[in-house]
């Protein structure tokens, strides 16, 4: 039997000072950038874990079932991007979520496998935005002159992102995966893979009391099967692995509208089936050309089926519904080389480098601003956006990771990535080429390092304690977040520093950890110009009760 529990309470009132974050007086004049702290965006979660079950028994090698509920209370301080703040939009979350894991090596006949992995959760999403003041990143009400006076600004529909809304999403959601493998004879494997997943949705607009019958219910129905082959030749120095995979998405959508005929009140039901089914495949082969040293090289050709947050909408994330969206198809080739790990005495060394080519069709990504359809800078100022289907792109890049080991005591580790993912669509709407074509897709960065030392202390100021301490860094480059890069648009090169050290008294029970995050206190940037936070210091404890309950 295992059993866990959580509670956690921030409420990310830190100071932001970037472009993002501005002020607009009652002439209605902008600044930009503007230092604010941030507020109406407290976070509070409490839940728990309960899992029994069985290992090492005749009939499995591992078998539990289990339980989570959680409740979450997240308030919500502003849109897509961050230009204007929120205050009294909030939603809350309820989880109920049942497990099964089950694993069985050697299953009736010797060298079959088959793990099951099934999760089904109800969950509940509340959402509230009711306050019809517009407000400043200072926290005070905004001002517009009428007839002379400066008098509170009202939102345009009684909400801070619009109409306002008190509504509740009712999800029920099935998740199974399950792989069946069977050992051929040695260095020979084939296995079958299935994925079910299923989202039944309900909207409920809580402003507008009705009857269970004019609810809108949506579903989301994914199937995924693939076989793969896994062979190891020539003595284990060539490997492959060749892949196959069907997947299949079904929705379903009633939206039922109330019309009155007659003198007659009628519900109109607008019922809306897709289907969609795609056959992928891949292949992937390495080759030690010496001991330790691994050429590698994959391809795939296969699909992305949109998701229930794509299609239907997530408001309280701010994002709104696109039932049309399409299938992502890839077409990704890599090449690359793995050394190591190599024993040296005292020292362990890897390193891995490759190169690849992707290329995207019907991309499904986050719809951003064109510079082409809008004014000025005010106007990339969104609260809400979509996914939608970007067309073609083609991405082409390296990555590499070194890994050094000393003695089980030093841990080095940097990584790196560079890529150009270029749009590669077509004409526009008028037939002619794309002004767009081969620009870098906006709002994701394409070229980023991470670093991280530590070192581990045995014995420290006590026997049998345990002292770590370590160092990380993090460079993102800069990116535009609009179509056309404007100047404004450029998200600026990020460098964090951080520090910590974690200590362990004797016995294992109690570990204490301290972070110093971004000690210089960088200018750090999210998606959509979002910005986090700057320094900080967090302190954790944690205590083990039982190990066994």
């Amino acid at each position: 039997v295992r059993a866990s529990g959580f509670y956690t309470y921030t409420d990310n009132s830190f100071t932001t000072w970037g472009r993002s974050t501005t002020y607009v007086n009652h002439l209605q004049q902008i600044t930009r950038p503007y230092r604010a702290k941030r507020f109406n965006d407290t976070y509070k979660s409490i839940g728990g874990r309960f899992e029994a079950g069985f290992t090492d028994v005749l009939w499995a090698d591992q078998f539990f079932v289990g339980y989570n509920i959680s409740d979450t209370y997240n308030e919500i301080p502003h849109g897509t991007t961050m230009a204007t703040p929120y205050v009294g939009r909030f939603s809350e979350f309820q989880a109920h979520v049942w497990s099964l894991n089950y694993a069985k090596r050697n299953l009736l006949i010797e060298g079959l496998a088959l793990t099951v992995n099934a999760v089904r959760s109800n969950r509940s999403t509340y959402l509230q935005d009711t306050v019809g003041l517009a407000y400043n990143w200072d926290g005070t009400v905004r001002e517009v002159i009428e007839f002379g006076e400066r008098v509170p600004l009202r939102t345009s529909g009684g909400g801070q992102q619009g109409e306002k809304t008190m509504t509740q999403i009712d999800r029920i959601i099935t998740n199974i995966r399950s792989n069946l493998g069977y050992t051929i004879a040695k260095g020979h494997r084939v296995s079958l893979n299935h994925k079910f997943e299923t989202t039944d949705r309900d909207d409920n607009d809580l402003l507008n009391p009705i009857n269970k019958d004019l609810v809108t219910v949506s579903q989301v129905a994914k199937n995924i099967l693939s076989a793969n082959y896994e062979a190891q030749t020539f003595n284990n120095r060539l490997r492959t692995n060749l892949l196959g995979k069907y997947t299949a998405n079904r929705t379903n959508t009633s939206r039922p509208e109330l019309i009155t005929e007659n003198g007659q009140n009628t519900i109109l039901r607008h019922d809306t089936t897709t289907f969609a089914d795609n056959f992928g495949y891949g292949a992937t082969i390495s080759y030690a050309v010496i001991p330790h040293l691994f050429v590698i090289a994959s391809a795939e050709n296969g699909y992305v089926m949109p998701g229930e947050r794509q299609l239907y909408g997530d408001p309280e994330t701010n994002i709104l519904p696109n039932p049309r969206l399409k299938p992502e198809k890839n077409v990704n080739y890599n090449a690359g080389i793995r050394w190591g790990a190599v024993d040296l005495g005292k020292h362990r060394l890897s390193l891995y480098g490759s190169a690849f080519w992707r290329n995207g069709f019907d991309k499904i990504t986050q719809q951003v601003v064109d510079e082409d359809e809008i004014e000025d800078e005010s106007d990339a100022d969104i609260q809400t956006t979509r996914y939608i289907n970007l067309g073609k792109t083609q991405a082409r890049g390296v990555e590499a990771e070194l890994l050094y080991i000393y003695n089980n005591r030093l841990n080095v580790m940097v990584n790196f990535s560079k890529f150009n993912n270029l749009f590669k669509g077509g004409n526009d709407a008028a037939g002619e080429s794309h002004d767009l074509y081969n620009e870098q897709v906006p709002n994701e960065p394409f070229f980023t390092i991470n670093s991280n030392i530590q070192y581990r202390l045995d014995n420290a100021f006590q026997k049998q304690s345990v002292l770590n301490l370590y160092y990380n860094t993090g460079y993102v480059g800069e990116f535009y977040i609009v179509w056309g890069q404007p100047e404004w648009s450029k998200t600026p090169t990020q460098f964090t520093h951080d520090l910590g050290a974690s200590y362990r008294f004797p016995g294992g029970k109690l570990i204490v950890s301290l972070d110093a995050k971004n000690i210089f206190n960088a200018e750090v940037y999210d998606n959509f110009m979002v910005q986090k936070p700057g320094r900080g210091i967090y302190i954790k404890l944690n205590y083990t009760l039982s190990k066994f309950l």
